[in-house]
This record gives structure tokens, sequence and C-alpha cells, in this order.
């Protein structure tokens, strides 16, 4: 398999694997034994953050992130009907998933399935249902099981605290069009696998040390507040956010020069941008007003580097997003030169 359909093939296996912001223990599981398949050393952090470790050239260490952890939300309260009340995991607005399929993850293993919808989900039963306000007191669950009042969910080992994790959707176009929710950011997470996998197969030994961190916790703002100490330079691959009078396309590598925790280090983002103009790289620089990613947690955790962020562009981010095979294909291209890769990109 090419290293392209490698990257594509998972996605859609992490895209299905559930893991809101701390429910990540199963989701790191699966990228340790595909690090370690390819021969690199894994080990975890005590928040459940996964470390692969890259043996280079040199004695310096360069750091890479993504974050496995997605959007979701936790059970807040059952009402006496039987509806579950959600508490947000992460940012998103409600419209993003209003009317999706869900799952329910009780604390002792039980899974069950349901549907998010207002409380006035219906145009033939509620004057209200077009303009009722989308807000989290608003919005509940629909159980997949029959279930009458609070008494009946309890009775199901459904609580106050459960995970709920949203049905991605994924699917892979002809024209190569990948669509699903949490591409951000298991679609960097796949691009940084596919990287391992090009330098385990072509024997490529870079020319720093590489330690990877794979954050669970960045979609609630302290992914990657630590970070071993030897990591001097670090960068996140993440989304590149497509927008209102932002660069972003999908079917490029965003490489952001600012986010709303300010800049990034313009030495090395400067250093990305003459190495994609170089390699003859689709590229854009940009700047999201609306953003943090596992630097910005790094920088306010106190860690001592240099920081900068990448990745594909990404359309309707914290929605149904979608993303191209070019622009994986770009931020792969870019990382690969980066840590002198040499082998060609399939």
């Amino acid at each position: 398999m090419n290293t392209m359909d490698y990257i594509i093939r998972t996605i859609e296996e992490l895209v299905t694997i559930p893991s809101p912001s701390g429910f990540t223990k199963e989701v790191m599981e699966y990228v340790k034994k595909q690090s370690e398949s390819f021969g690199y050393t894994c080990s975890y952090n005590q928040r459940g953050g996964l470390v692969v470790a890259v043996k280079g050239k040199n004695e310096e260490t360069l750091g890479l992130s993504a974050h496995v952890d997605t959007l979701g939300a936790m059970v807040r309260s059952i009402s006496a009907q039987g509806m579950l009340k959600i508490s947000l995991v992460g940012g998103y607005t409600m419209q993003s998933i209003e009317g999706s399929y869900c799952k329910i993850h009780t604390r002792e293993g039980r899974v069950y399935t349901g549907t998010i919808l207002s409380k006035s989900p219906s145009v033939h039963s509620y004057d209200d249902a077009r303009n009722l306000e989308r807000t989290e007191r608003n919005m509940e669950i629909r159980i997949d099981e029959i279930v009458k009042n609070k008494e009946d969910v309890l009775a199901l080992g459904i609580n106050s605290g459960d995970y709920v994790s949203f049905d991605p959707q994924f699917a892979y176009t002809e024209k190569g069009f990948i669509k699903s929710r949490h591409l951000d950011d298991k679609a960097s997470v796949a691009v940084l696998l596919g990287m391992l996998k090009e330098m385990s197969e072509n024997k490529v030994i870079p020319t720093k040390n590489i330690k990877i961190l794979i954050s669970n916790y960045e979609e609630v703002g302290f992914g990657a507040s630590w970070l071993p100490e030897d990591i001097t330079e670090f960068i996140a691959i993440d989304m590149g956010a497509i927008g209102d009078d932002l660069n972003g396309t999908e079917y490029a590598v965003s490489i952001c020069a600012k986010d709303s925790s300010g800049p990034y280090d313009y030495e090395l983002t400067t250093n990305l941008i003459q190495l994609a103009k170089e390699k003859q790289i689709d590229y854009v620089v940009d700047i999201f007003p609306h953003y943090g990613s596992d630097v910005s947690a790094a920088l306010r955790g106190g860690n001592n580097i240099r920081g900068a962020l990448i990745g594909q562009g990404i359309h309707a981010s914290h929605g149904m997003e979608r993303t191209h095979r070019k622009a994986l294909e770009n931020t792969l291209k870019l990382l690969a030169e980066y840590v002198t890769v040499s082998a060609p990109i399939n």
C-alpha cells in the first residue's frame, strides 16, 4: 500500500474510534501499535499522551505533535422524561451537532446509541422549532432504548459524567475528498504515521532526534502543556482553518504565522516557508484569529521552545469537515523535507 492510501485508510480507522478529550485510551493504543509496527519506541506521559521516539544523527531533538482527542460531550443530567442533557467537551456550535447520531459510553464499559436533538425537534409539534436558540440547555440526547423516565435510564447504567461521542460519517470520494468529523486532528495523526512508515521502509535517519507527541487534551486547551525537556524546536501539525479572508484551501498545506495566542517563532516559520518554496510544495501562509494549538499550550506551560504550526487545509472546522488528498500530500511532503526524509512520497 502506498503512503497516501495508507494515510487515508488510517484516517478512516482513527475517526471511527471514539475519543473525546480525556477518553483516548483505545485510540492511543491504536497509534502506539502502528508506530511500533514501524520499529519505533513509544511511552506514555502521566496524562495519557503518547510519545514516539525516533533516533536521529545528532543530539538535538525536534518535537512534532498532533492531537488525537476530538470534540464530544458528557452527560450533564437526566430529565424526568428519560432524555440526556449534555455538557460540551471542546468548542463548537450546537447547530453543528444537531441531528447527529452519537454513542454514550458508561463507566462500566457499556455503549448505547442515540441522536442529538433540540428540545423542540419537530416543526409539526413545536411552535418554536425553527427559532429556539440552540444552546447547551436546549439540546438533549434521545437514547435508542425503551426508557420512559429517569429511573429507566439509570437502570441502563447511564449517569452524569459519561462520555458522548459523535458519529464521524466518514466518506472518501472519487475526486479525492475526505469528508468526516474529527479530521481535526486525526488527519494530522495519520500524516505523522505516514511519515513514520516512509522513514521505516526507506531506513531513513533524520538529522535530529524526533519526539512525536500525540496529545489527548488539545481540544480543551492544555494538550501539550508539558514537553520532554530535550525538545528545543516544536512543530504542531494541526488543521489549516479555511474561512472568511483566510488564505487556506483544501489542496495546500497551511503555515501559520499567528493565531489567537500570538505570533509563532519567526525564524522557524520562515524556514518552513522557504523550504516549501524551494521544494515547490503547494502552501499558504495564514493567520488564525480563533485558533490555538499544541504549541500554544506548550508555550503557556513554560516550555523553552521555538514553535511553529502547519497543517492541511480543512473546510468547516469543528463541523462536518472536509479536506482533500492533495492537502494531506503537501503536508506530508513539507514534513518529510523538514526532517530530511529524502525518499520519494508515493
